[in-house]
Formats: C-alpha cells, structure tokens, sequence
C-alpha cells in the first residue's frame, strides 16, 4: 500500500497570508474613513456658497440711487424688507445665524451668519465716468467664509 501525501498550506504560508490581507485591509480603511469624515464638508461649503449667492442677488436686485420719498438709512437703523437701494445694505451683518428680509431666522441655517460685514463701496470704471457700486458679501459657516463680490450700475 502506498501512503498518499496530504497537501496544504504550511503555518509560515498561513502567517504571512493574514498580515498580508491585514496590511491591505487596514490601508483600504484608512481611505474610507478619511473619504466618510470630509463627505459633509462640500455640502456645508455649498450651502455658505448659496447663502452668499441669495443675499448677493436681493442686493444687487434693488435700486442704484435712493427713489424719491424714501426714509430707510440703511442697515441698522432699518429692517432690511424696508431696504430700497443698494446702499441700505452697507454694514449689514448678523450674529445669531441667518435671517430673511422680514427678520425671522431660517431654520437650519443657525451656524452660519453674515460676517464680516456686506460693504458698498463705490468705483468707477476705467476710461469712462461711469460709477459703479461694489458690493461684497461675505458668509462665515462651519467651514470658514466664503466671500463673493457683484457690481451694480446706475442703468
């Protein structure tokens, strides 16, 4: 009778297979946990973006020169539904997260305010006596601020 040899993997051979797939499977986790932990940061990024991007818009949306008749003097002494022209909106911040025109905050949107202060600034265009209003508009979130710039003609 011939005895038949059993085949297999020695322990050395087992040994070496298992840190193997260890060392990959701890380097394949370490990218998945680094990817999960930052997947939110583009999302409150873009909401900072969209914030910044509707306030920018209301701005630029109201007159260039005070119309005839008109009262408000700007951010603070009024509410910002009463805002008319773009200069109103010089100065304007907010510290208790954001709010709409007619003052009440927006939920969800507590982490993130109107800061540093919106600035009117007035240029005019080069080689022509046009005058331009400069408006920037920064918005301060979780994330850092994010700043945009829009200009507004007298048209």
């Amino acid at each position: 009778m011939t005895r038949q040899r059993h085949r297999g993997f020695t322990l050395i051979e087992l040994i070496i297979f298992i840190v193997v797939t260890a060392v990959g499977l701890s380097g394949i986790l370490a990218v998945s946990n680094n990817v999960i932990r930052s997947s939110a940061d583009p999302l409150v990024r873009k909401q900072a973006l969209a914030v910044a991007q509707s306030l920018l818009e209301e701005i630029l949306q109201k007159a260039y020169a005070k119309p005839a008749g008109s009262t408000v003097a700007g951010f603070p002494t009024g509410a910002r539904s009463l805002f008319d022209t773009v200069a109103d909106y010089n100065n304007y911040t907010t510290t208790a997260g954001i709010v709409d025109a007619g003052g009440a905050s927006v939920a969800g949107l507590g982490a993130y305010n109107i800061a540093p202060k919106v600035v009117v600034s007035s240029v005019s265009l080069p080689g022509s006596a046009q005058q331009l209003l400069r408006v920037e508009v920064s918005v301060t979130g979780p994330q850092g601020v994010v700043t945009l710039i829009g200009y507004r003609g007298a048209y």
